[in-house]
């Protein structure tokens, strides 16, 4: 089975394109924009994930993929260049898949110092893309731009999972 690039962002305006994939101006005019699409991913889970339960948040977070994946295809192809800096929709939907488990990851550990830590996980995994990650960029289209993202939140969440576990079993 070949990944192919959503076609329906076709039909949309470049403007309407370009200003979802950068999220306004944001991944335009902010330096370091993939930390901003992060940061701005933090709030999204805040607002909207934090309340749902476990398969809500991962239908949503499919949801979300499933929509970034075409709008940042669509502006890679408009723009003429692999993964530009600026498309930080990919960011802003994988961030909240960090924090799948919610529930279990608060506890003896205050919710700000886990948002901290899933971030920072989130943003050294994004970067650094170790265990495979940086091999998913070689998928096509806007399934190369996100799925490297989705890997590195679901690698921080693990990460996170585990130490809360440690933490209960060994630590606390």
């Amino acid at each position: 089975m070949r990944l192919q690039q959503p076609v329906w962002p076709r039909f949309l305006p470049t403007d309407t394109v370009l200003a979802c994939a950068t999220l306004g101006p944001i991944g335009r005019t902010l330096k370091a924009p993939g930390t901003w699409g992060s940061v701005a991913g933090l709030l999204y889970f805040t607002v909207i994930f934090y309340p749902l339960g476990w398969i809500a948040a991962v239908l949503l977070g499919a949801l979300g993929a499933y929509v970034a994946v075409a709008i940042c295809g669509e502006a890679e192809f408009r723009l003429g260049r692999r993964d530009p800096g600026e498309v930080i929709l990919d960011e802003f939907v994988a961030m909240p898949l960090c924090f799948l488990g919610w529930p279990a990851l608060i506890g003896p550990v205050p919710p700000w110092a886990v948002f901290l830590t899933g971030f920072a996980l989130f943003r050294l995994f994004d970067i650094a893309k170790p265990f495979g990650i940086r091999r998913l960029q070689d998928l096509p289209a806007g399934w190369g731009v996100v799925a490297d993202d989705i890997a590195a939140a679901l690698v921080s969440c693990g990460v996170m999972h585990l130490a809360q576990w440690l933490w209960r079993h060994y630590g606390g």
